[in-house]
């Protein structure tokens, strides 16, 4: 059903699109953390003595990995919920310590991350994602389950 309203037909043909976009500069964002600690470009004098099997070497190697995932879209939904786990673990771990708020602990960079990747988790990869073309989501799964199980819809009567 289309609306009449073009305003809401644009942002209903674009949403999609800027999805996208969010979950691509967010990979791209990712994808330098990861590499400035495990390649050492671009540098960042705080990741030279980072060695690969330490903490900070397997958030790196994560990094990496998922922000691959996030530009291409592929496996958008769990990528994004883990990668967020480890904002959250990474914020209560090194910033909450030097105060409460994050605009005090130098945290808002990665508490802002932490909810995009959960945002992520909730909306998907949008348009252009790999996801796409695997098919039947999860979902999609879930609703077609919930479906066989109590039924659409549709067939529920209103309530009178």
């Amino acid at each position: 059903m289309s609306s009449t309203n073009p305003a809401e037909n644009f942002w209903t043909a674009w949403s999609p699109r800027a999805l996208a976009l969010l979950r691509i500069v967010t990979g791209l964002i990712y994808l330098q953390e990861g590499t400035a600690k495990i390649l050492h470009w671009p540098h960042v004098a705080k990741f030279d003595s980072v060695q690969i099997y330490s903490l900070l070497g397997f958030a790196g190697i994560l990094d990496i990995v998922g922000a691959l995932l996030l530009i291409v879209g592929l496996f958008t939904r769990w990528t994004a919920f883990i990668l967020s786990g480890e904002m959250a673990f990474a914020y209560f771990m090194v910033f909450q310590p030097r105060g409460l708020f994050p605009v005090q602990n130098g945290g808002n960079d990665t508490v802002l991350l932490c909810f995009i990747l959960l945002y992520l988790f909730f909306a998907g990869g949008g348009a252009y994602a790999l996801d796409n073309l695997r098919g039947n989501t999860g979902r999609d799964r879930i609703k077609a389950s919930s479906e066989r199980r109590l039924g659409s819809a549709e067939d529920v009567p209103a309530n009178e």
